[in-house]
């Protein structure tokens, strides 16, 4: 049977061996989230703070830390809900295999939220300053809960199915909040929340938000589905729950998760404080900037409550099994939903929102014998208008015609067929001063900077070498190394401020025959050494540390008509610039801490 609560699925993984459970205290300020972190890289269990310093709650980490663990947690109910997503798909496969889509029917019947009058939830109240004070990085700006599942109704059409279950970001104390009576929400207008924010603001009605901690795991995956808009997640979440989700319905407040382990309720004050700095997906930390902020009321936590938390860095780390598990879940409906899209990869290792990889069709004109991206443009402006995707800032795609057998997923394998049949001087296309992922400071301003689509399609027009040529003498190079076949990374020049271009003049102006034009890429960091060492390395480096318009250069490059392109390598420069926010790093004295825990008859000895 389906576990219903957080502690049913601790005990479910204590029974498999899949849960480490630490008496010694721990503390919440980096501590914990440095073990986290080590434990996740290990491939470590889940992990349980039976003692916590400062404060009376256990926390759980690490929950989700192997695609193997996070398809266990939910073993009863995948198959039903991948068969709920093949039906939408096609619904002729009701009719190809009746036996299996009743099946299926029970776990449609548990999509539809519970109306309840109590729960546990409800028995016992507290404070924000009794919650534990997790900081995951020393520049924080404070403690974070990091997996929090924040629950709104559309105002005017209340309700659980006109719901959104979100996770955003929550500030619990630091900067200008008033302890317990305030704490920072970040979220961007863009997101469910933000839609339902809005209508309040036009209605002129008080905007009330309720934060739900733990409770059944489905429900925290629910919060990061991209479902479509107007779906609720609380139908989702019952799906993989295996449960319909009881939800304790207040006449003119929204409604209260009945199963969480906690829950805040409050309202959005009509003015913005300072939330952050905090230390992000992308590996670097999203600084300090206005966002709303929710006036506390009360507090709820059910008996013997559990806080789950998580620690998001340089990938991968946890989440990157939400991203595994959210693909096979809702993969195959890509195609239904972006006509002509085979396939669509967000790279983890380049924090998600940087980099997207696809494969779509190229129908367009088949009797041609030179065939040139056509219908690969329309697929990418298509994904590029999708929800989250739209984020994105350098989207390269292929043709599926080219090589069927292609997938996305194999990221070396992906460009090497792309950069084999990709024409710089044809195949960019920029979007200049448009809107990115608000962590990605990499752009122009915040939540601004470029975009650009990479389509490739048709024959072989180079072959792609492997080794560094022989004999370069280049002025300040210090070093050259090949990250994959026909990428080359490079570094040995400073960056520049004022003139961004006068490090890299030289290498610029070579003649498009020079043998350096045999690679069709070449980037530009501060340690090629480090960058070519690892796929995930160079996936980083380039594509966080680069904003299409301004970082996209080339050897030969011309202007024609208003379209850029490059008669030699294409350039990017991936070096770190001064209005870059700065990366994470440990504190030294907390590593050390950490360290100890591993020894001979320390709690975590042979985890990592």
């Amino acid at each position: 049977m389906p576990a219903r609560t957080l502690k049913h699925c601790l005990d479910d993984l204590r029974r498999s061996g899949q849960l480490l459970e630490i008496e010694q205290p721990i503390e919440p300020r980096l501590q914990a989230a440095e073990i986290q972190r080590r434990v996740y890289q290990a491939g470590g269990p889940a992990i349980l703070y039976r003692n916590v310093v400062g404060c009376r709650f256990p926390m759980v980490s690490n929950l989700f830390g192997t695609l193997e663990r996070t398809r266990f947690l939910f073993r009863h109910t995948l198959q039903a809900v991948r068969q709920l997503v093949a039906l939408k798909i096609d619904p002729r496969e009701a009719m190809k295999h009746p036996w299996r889509s009743l099946k299926a029917a029970p776990a449609a019947w548990r999509m539809l939220p519970r109306q309840v009058r109590t729960g546990p939830i409800l028995k016992h109240q507290t404070t924000i300053s009794e919650l534990p004070q997790l900081v995951s990085w020393p520049r924080d700006g404070g403690p974070f809960i990091t997996l929090p599942q924040v629950y709104t109704e559309a105002p005017g059409q209340p309700g659980l199915l006109k719901s959104n279950l979100g996770m955003y970001r929550v500030q619990l104390g630091g900067n200008q909040y008033r302890l317990n009576e305030q704490i920072g929400l970040h979220y961007q207008i863009h997101r469910g929340i933000g839609v339902h924010h809005a209508q309040a603001l036009e209605r002129g009605e008080p905007f009330r938000v309720n934060i739900f901690v733990g409770g059944h795991p489905a429900m925290t995956l629910a919060a990061v589905m991209p479902l479509p808009e107007g779906m609720s997640e609380l139908m989702f979440g019952g799906a993989l729950a295996g449960q319909r989700i009881p939800m304790i319905v207040q006449k003119n407040r929204p409604a209260i998760y009945a199963e969480a382990d906690f829950c805040i309720t409050g309202t959005i004050e009509p003015r913005t404080l300072p939330e952050g700095p905090f230390g992000d997906h992308l590996g670097y930390y999203s600084l300090q900037h206005e966002f709303p902020v929710l006036r506390v009321e009360r507090v709820y936590h059910r008996p013997g409550a559990i806080w789950p938390f998580t620690v998001v860095g340089r990938p991968p780390q946890e989440d990157t099994a939400f991203g595994d598990i959210i693909h096979e879940i809702t993969g195959p409906i890509i195609p239904t939903v972006i006509p002509g899209v085979r396939e669509v990869h967000a790279v983890d290792a380049a924090g998600v929102h940087p980099l997207l990889l696809a494969i779509g069709s190229e129908r367009y004109v088949p009797y041609a014998t030179a065939r040139q991206p056509q219908e690969l443009l329309t697929c990418a402006n298509a994904i590029l208008g999708q929800g989250q995707l739209s984020l994105a800032k350098y989207l390269w795609i292929a043709a599926h015609e080219d090589a069927p057998d292609l997938t996305c997923h194999d990221i070396p394998r992906f460009f090497q067929h792309l950069l084999q049949r990709v024409d710089w001087t044809r195949d960019l296309h920029f979007q200049t001063r448009t809107t990115i992922d608000t962590l990605d400071y990499s752009g122009s301003g915040f939540n601004q900077g470029s975009k650009v689509v990479i389509a490739a399609a048709g024959r072989v027009i180079r072959e792609l070498p492997t080794e560094v040529p022989s004999g370069l003498n280049l002025c300040g190079l210090r070093d050259l190394r090949v990250a994959l076949p026909g990428v080359l990374v490079l570094s040995g020049w400073k960056y520049e401020e004022q003139d961004e271009e006068r490090g890299l003049r030289e290498l610029l102006n070579l003649p498009t025959d020079h043998p350096l034009n045999a690679f069709p890429l070449l980037v530009v960091v501060d340690d090629a050494e480090f960058s070519a060492a690892t796929l995930n390395n160079f996936l980083w480096t380039t594509f966080t540390r680069s904003d299409p318009a301004s970082d996209l250069l080339g050897i030969g490059a011309f202007t024609e008509a208003k379209h850029w392109g490059c008669r030699g390598s294409l350039v990017i420069d991936a070096r770190v610039k001064p209005h870059h926010a700065p990366p994470l790093l440990e504190d030294p004295e907390v590593t050390r801490s950490v360290d100890a825990l591993a020894v001979p008859g320390g709690p975590l000895h042979g985890i990592y």
